[in-house]
């Protein structure tokens, strides 16, 4: 029986892979003729900074605008409720009735508001009736105490002659020389002088 000739690891010689060694070469001759597109090198500028400081006595600060004036209400609400009592009361006499129904809106509806800067009336169901004028246009205030003087009417005449008529106003003296005080030619406030008359 034939035995096979047993190699030893020693005598056993391996040819080398000449495929693969020469395929990675022709890779690398390849990708050396390979174009690549080269970008020319951008012109970089010379920042310079300037530095500017402001002396420490004098801060650096923005210009400011005017701040707005602000408006200071002096008062503001309606129709004394006075007027309205004592409307209510006189008119269950027919005679009386036409004055209690005037008294009636007068009262829900008619706001009196006086500031710093204007006059303004507001009046209508929903206070879509508003008008509004300044101290400035102001020539004259009288005054017309009602009932025993606890509330009055306040008779504004402007400049061009129109008076405006504000109805059952609490406070009516006050309001009256805080008008004339702030009204560009301050006159002496007006009374009339045969005392309080109806309501």
């Amino acid at each position: 029986m034939a035995s096979t000739p047993l190699l030893s690891p020693s005598t056993t010689t391996v040819a080398p892979n000449r495929t693969s060694a020469s395929l990675t070469h022709q890779l690398f001759h390849l990708s050396s003729k390979v174009p690549f597109h080269t970008f020319p090198a951008k012109n970089h500028r010379l920042i310079t900074k300037l530095n500017v400081s402001s002396p420490a006595n004098k801060p650096v600060t923005s210009p400011t605008s005017k701040k707005p004036i602000e408006e200071i209400i002096f008062f503001d609400g309606g129709a004394h409720y006075g007027d309205l009592a004592a409307n209510l009361l006189l008119g269950f006499t027919l005679l009386w009735l036409p004055l209690t129904l005037a008294a009636i809106p007068r009262a829900f509806y008619l706001r009196y508001r006086f500031t710093n800067l204007r006059v303004t009336v507001i009046s209508g169901l929903t206070g879509q009736d508003r008008s509004d004028f300044s101290y400035k246009v102001i020539k004259d205030v009288q005054v017309v105490p009602r009932f025993i003087g606890e509330w009055g009417d306040v008779v504004i005449t402007l400049n061009d002659g129109t008076k405006v008529d504000l109805r059952s106003v609490p406070k009516f003296r006050e309001i009256a020389e805080y008008c004339l005080s702030m009204a560009e030619n301050p006159a002496v406030l007006k009374e009339d002088s045969t005392g309080p008359r109806g309501f």
